[in-house]
């Protein structure tokens, strides 16, 4: 078993659950969709990320943090973050060839949602199979703040461990917050929002030039 430092990244779509529960006819084709969304998210992520594996529907990725870890974590948020408009993107074109098919899944591609979580720590590497395995404390972390209390339904949520390693540009679009799970305590935090178009939200100090240019002054 090898340990290595890394960064976790867990890339999570949203917004097909409820419906398909009650609407099971549309389970193919909401798979098919989540499928080549899940595929457009790895194929826009390049190195040092690599996919360790499909979980439903989100995709675990991790990049192993060499001795520059500050160029490392710039990088990879680079890499996150542009994730989003990526995504954005791709679920326009798939609304738009699936457009004649009247089944739930199809025509509300353009309402799913991304998150991502981020964190850096240890991780323990093995190989069962062809299938590399990741295990430790900071994977079951980076799996627990999938749960959490955020509210804006597209964010990036990374750990303080991960944020104290961002550029000072990107970080002051944060907002800090902290959530506390059982048998692993208060994890602090930092919340991204991002925008209908995927692009950042501008940090508290920013967001009334922000709206200004946006809606003419008026805050929603």
């Amino acid at each position: 078993m090898d340990v290595k430092n890394v960064a976790l990244v867990i890339v999570d779509i949203g917004g097909y659950t409820e419906f398909i529960k009650f609407h099971k006819d549309s389970l193919v084709h909401a798979h098919e969709v989540i499928s080549q969304l899940l595929e457009n998210i790895v194929d826009n992520a390049a190195f040092p990320l690599v996919l360790n594996k499909f979980e439903g529907d989100a995709a675990l990725m991790y990049a192993v943090v060499g001795d520059d870890e500050t160029a490392a974590v710039q990088d990879i948020a680079r890499q996150v973050f542009d994730l989003f408009p990526a995504f954005k993107a791709k679920a326009v074109a798939l609304s738009n060839e699936r457009s004649f098919c009247p089944c739930e899944a199809c025509q509300n591609i353009r309402g799913l949602r991304l998150k991502a979580i981020v964190h850096k720590g240890t991780a323990a590497f093995r190989t069962i199979r062809q299938f590399e395995e990741m295990a430790g404390e900071d994977v079951i972390l980076a799996h627990r703040l999938l749960k959490n209390g955020v509210r804006e339904p597209e964010y990036v949520l990374m750990t303080d461990a991960f944020f104290a390693l961002l550029d000072a540009e990107t970080a002051r679009h944060a907002r800090p917050i902290s959530e506390r799970y059982e048998h692993i305590g208060t994890v602090g935090l930092k919340v991204f929002s991002l925008s209908a178009d995927g692009a950042i939200v501008p940090g508290s100090h920013d967001r009334a030039n922000w709206w200004q240019r946006l809606w003419g002054g008026r805050a929603p």
